[in-house]
């Protein structure tokens, strides 16, 4: 277990910790403030009390699936943290637990004139709050001590170094103290570095970058601006993402980013993370959660329609009833996507071709099925699994992929964030036919990228429903 995970498990553990010491002290307070409870003579019959026990191992499990979705336990969230997020965090989460508490379960006490429901509702929040915050504080304080002399680092290659880069690069090596960066090593792609160290760091030629982050056990890649171009430097990274490593950019690269890039620190060399979104982890997580109650639904809704929409499939054409194709997702990992199948078995004997207007390759169903996107609903599968989202970019497969890179560099940019049934981009174009339709249907998915939030995904989902209606689709 690396760094990085028993620091996950030790948030999550003091939380479980404070929150059931929290609750346990509600409840003395509880004991001796209600009339309700005198009944019971002594403390410890009251809480004995099945119903409290109950709550005491039920309550702290809930507060620590509340903060899970607010993002405390995420991986890019963990080891280097703010100690002033981390205090607003515990509160927000309290304060939210604190009404959910109240509310479903302590709404029907005996309350006495003299505590109000404010102040027993005031009482909760200071015991949920307090051993949380306080234990969260020393926890993100004694990490920062940690970070500073060096012991929590995360070890990190400099992808695409050159000799003319040492500048930035002790900028970096300086920084490491404020920003838990430790460069290790230079990995020279082009084999143009004509040198086997810079600053100190030793170069690799020829490397398998996988490989070599396993044996070194690098956590983050930072990637220089290639000689060779803008593009060629997309493709890098476009290579990189499928590594699962957290990504970063110098600012000289500004170009390729078409959103507003967050810099966390104004006083270190401020490297630029591309490895997720402009997205709040609880915003993540909640998008999350979204997609597994939608999709888990939407199956269970659609197997009467899945049943007879497979048997019109198969009456139609010779075949299996769905279609499997190998799509690029979330980080640049390969998939299966998943549809109903909408062309003949041999459509793509002659290679992989996008789909034209009035397409032989497309069936009579199939023509149907893509008009009102219906051959799209198995891929909630996709989106129960975690391969795709409800609504982001579509995936494309690798061989469009790479020539709509060569044209559009930040292309690379929407392997952020996950797949999706639908996009802005579907909303505004529907189906590509060809590589220029591609592009000019990316703006609006770069766009997403940039506003990520569950207001947007809702009106795409709106704007989406009703394309289907209308049957819009081709």
């Amino acid at each position: 277990m690396n760094k990085l995970s028993i620091r996950r498990l030790e948030y999550c553990l003091s939380d479980l910790i404070t929150t059931a010491a929290g609750w346990l002290c509600f409840n003395i307070m509880r004991f001796y403030t209600l009339p309700d409870t005198s009944q019971y003579h002594l403390l410890s019959n009251f809480l004995k009390l099945s119903q409290v026990l109950l709550g005491q191992l039920l309550m702290p499990v809930c507060m620590v699936l509340l903060y899970a979705v607010s993002g405390s336990y995420n991986r890019s969230n963990t080891l280097y943290k703010s100690r002033l997020d981390e205090v607003l965090n515990t509160f927000i989460v309290s304060f939210i637990g604190m009404l959910g508490i109240f509310f479903s379960v302590l709404i029907n006490d005996n309350v006495p004139e003299r505590v109000t429901n404010y102040e027993l509702m005031f009482m909760l929040f200071i015991c949920l709050f307090i051993p949380t915050a306080t234990a969260r504080l020393f926890i993100t304080t004694r990490n920062a001590k940690h970070i500073r002399k060096g012991e929590y680092v995360m070890n990190a290659l400099a992808i695409g170094a050159m000799p003319q880069d040492a500048l930035k690069l002790k900028r970096i090596i300086d920084s490491e103290p404020n920003t838990g960066i430790k460069l290790i090593a230079c990995v020279d792609i082009d084999n143009s570095a004509g040198c086997s160290s810079i600053n100190g760091l030793p170069v690799h030629t020829d490397a398998d970058i996988a490989s070599l982050c396993k044996d070194l056990d690098v956590q983050a890649l930072i990637v220089m601006p290639s000689m060779r171009g803008l593009a060629h430097t997309a493709k890098i990274i476009n290579s990189l993402y499928a590594l699962n490593i957290n990504l970063f950019i110098t600012p000289d690269l500004h170009s390729l980013m078409t959103s507003r890039p967050r810099v966390s620190s104004v006083t270190t060399e401020p490297l630029i993370n591309i490895t997720n979104a402009r997205i709040s982890p609880s915003t993540a997580n909640l998008k999350r959660l979204g997609d597994i109650v939608v999709s888990a639904i939407a199956l269970i809704l659609l197997c009467p329609a899945f049943f007879f929409l497979s048997i019109a499939v198969k009456l139609d054409s010779k075949g299996p009833v769905f279609y499997r194709q190998r799509r690029i997702g979330y980080h640049k990992k390969p998939f299966d996507i998943i549809k109903f199948r909408t062309m003949v078995v041999n459509a793509e004997d002659n290679g992989p071709a996008l789909t034209v207007d009035n397409d032989p390759r497309v069936t009579k169903i199939g023509r149907v099925l893509r008009k009102f996107r219906i051959d799209e609903l198995p891929q909630f599968w996709n989106v129960l699994k975690g391969e795709m989202s409800l609504v982001g970019p579509r995936p494309e497969r690798e061989f469009f992929i790479k020539q709509i890179v060569e044209r559009h560099p930040a292309y690379s940019l929407i392997h952020q964030v996950r797949p999706g049934i639908t996009s802005w981009g579907m909303v505004k174009y529907g189906y590509a036919s060809n590589i220029d339709e591609m592009i000019e249907r990316l703006p609006y998915d770069l766009l997403y990228i940039e506003n990520v939030s569950l207001g947007v995904d809702l009106k795409i989902l709106f704007h989406t429903v009703k394309t289907v209606l209308y049957g819009r689709g081709l």
